[in-house]
């Protein structure tokens, strides 16, 4: 999920519960808080929290809530996870250390002491292009293995199919795998993968869901006319980072104010404009 701000820079709650409600209502089944695409760094620790209890209230226990937990310094992001055992979380996304770049071993030891002191189940998030480093598919499936139940999902935005193909051969049962990119979770889900956490969902979930559901039924050519359909929006969210395409999208549909923090920035007018010639080929 977006952080919705408003033109003074303050977090827009109004916005952010009227989201929550309207991805359920359009089809999500899971929401990611405090994720890449919420601008978490720029957040203060009050601002997390009041994020939190926010989604969760709007919520109101109809689908399962994610919270990122991240971070690099592995006995703070023990802390971290503690104090997300609260009501309402029903599990934590937790991203492979980064600019630190350890090696396999440090990962997998990062990740052992996460998964050794928390409740919750722990999805993984293997996003290379962001950390600095790839966690290979033989500590996920060892992660996967040591911890059953705990460690009970990754997110893989590593592109790599070979080790996302390694990781879905080999996972124990009932461990997931979901893409980290928009623009794969079709390619994945016909592997056995399970799905995808979305950005371009936040724009568009109706047809994000649809998409999924149907390679999830094994409806393929349903999905792949639905993949072409929002393949170009979903190149142009991305061209100047995220979420500043997102949450441009959002804008023109008139759910959120285009407000980023630094150091991001808006869309450019360039694409701004773009945007909304491919949102009113979507409606």
């Amino acid at each position: 999920m977006v952080t919705p701000f408003r033109q003074n820079g303050d977090v827009d709650f109004e916005n952010l519960s009227l989201l929550t409600d309207k991805l359920i209502k359009q089809g999500v089944n899971s929401l990611v808080v405090l994720g890449t695409t919420a601008e978490t760094p720029t957040l203060s620790t009050k601002e997390k929290a009041d994020v939190i209890t926010c989604v969760v209230d709007a919520n109101a226990q109809r689908v399962p809530i994610l919270v990122g937990a991240g971070g690099n310094d592995t006995r703070s992001t023990v802390e971290l996870v503690k104090q997300m055992h609260q009501p309402g979380v029903d599990g934590l996304l937790c991203v492979s250390p980064y600019y630190n770049k350890p090696g396999q071993e440090g990962i997998y030891q990062h990740f052992s002491a996460i998964a050794s002191i928390s409740e919750l189940p722990v999805m993984l998030y293997n996003v290379p292009s962001r950390t600095g480093s790839n966690m290979s598919s033989e500590t996920t499936l060892r992660l996967a293995h040591d911890f059953p139940g705990t460690v009970a999902a990754i997110k893989e935005a590593s592109g790599d199919f070979e080790q996302v193909s390694e990781i879905i051969r080999d996972r124990p049962e009932g461990f997931e795998v979901v893409s980290g990119d928009d623009s794969i979770p079709l390619p994945m889900i016909s592997l056995g993968g399970d799905g995808v956490e979305s950005v371009i969902g936040n724009a568009y979930p109706g047809l994000m869901s649809e998409l999924v559901n149907a390679a999830l039924d094994g409806n393929y050519s349903k999905a792949q006319e639905l993949h072409m359909k929002l393949f170009a929006m979903m190149k142009a969210i991305f061209k100047e980072g995220n979420p500043a395409g997102v949450k441009a999208s959002m804008e023109v549909q008139g759910w959120i104010e285009n407000v980023l923090r630094l150091p991001l920035i808006p869309a450019t007018t360039s694409l701004y404009e773009e945007i909304s010639t491919l949102d009113k080929e979507l409606h």
